[in-house]
This record gives structure tokens, sequence and C-alpha cells, in this order.
């Protein structure tokens, strides 16, 4: 796909008018994402339960929350029943998966992403906890 088709279908999937694109394609880190990183579209960023004790949503281990690294949750592979607070600690690391993917570098291996839910646990409190490891896996 050459890049004035990947342009297109970039704009009619945003909806942007002629205007907005200009103004989107006057920063060369958009640019960059869109048309230089391929692989962006090829993963999904998992979050999966490492550790559960009194989770008001019933989240266990092994539960996993999917998205695109954009941050759009992927429902048929995500629990049907999601704790928002939850979904807000993941969205924390996101930005530092899309930059290591624009630039190439492996979203895995340059540190540790472990998402604790807000929730202090009952000893401290609260209701209960849960700790997500979040990483990039390639979709199929």
């Amino acid at each position: 796909m050459d890049v004035a088709e990947i342009w297109q279908r970039f704009q009619k999937h945003m909806e942007y008018t002629d205007e907005e694109m200009q103004i989107f394609k006057s920063d060369p880190l958009k640019v960059k994402m869109v048309t230089q990183t391929p692989e962006f579209v090829k993963c999904r960023v998992v979050a999966e339960v490492v550790e559960s004790h009194g989770c008001h949503a019933k989240h266990q281990v092994g539960d996993r929350f999917v998205m695109t690294p954009g941050g759009q949750l992927i429902e048929d592979e995500s629990p049907r029943n999601m704790c928002i607070s939850a979904i807000s600690e993941i969205s924390k690391v996101l930005p530092a998966i899309s930059e290591r993917l624009v630039n190439k570098s492996d979203p895995n291996f340059e540190s540790i992403d472990i998402v604790q839910c807000p929730d202090v646990g009952l000893e401290k409190g609260g209701w209960g906890q849960i700790l997500m490891k979040v990483y990039v896996e390639k979709s199929a």
C-alpha cells in the first residue's frame, strides 16, 4: 500500500476534513505513526490479571483486558464486565507502549509494566485489589 492510500484510508477512518488532515499532518510524530509503523496495527496490548483478592468486579488471575495500541478495547477478547478503575490504570502505560512501537523498539523488553487498580485493598480501608501485567502481542 502506498502512502497516498494510507492517508486516504486514515482520513476516511477518522472522518477528518481536508483542513483537519493538514493540521494532523503538521505533526511529524503523527505522520511517522501513520506512515512508518505498520506493526502498530498488527499488535494488541494485553493487561493480564496476575493477582486478585476481593475484587468487586470479580476479576480473577488470568483475566485479560485486550485493546489496540491506540487504546480501543477489543470487546470479544475482554471480560464482559470490567472495572473502570482497572481500565484507567492500563491507559497510563499506553503512551509508552505507543512510543516504543513508533520507534521500532521492542515494547515488551524496555521495562516491565505492572499496574495496580487504585483500590488499596481491604487491609488498608478499601475493598480489594488486582495487579495486572501489561504487554504487547502480535495479533492474528
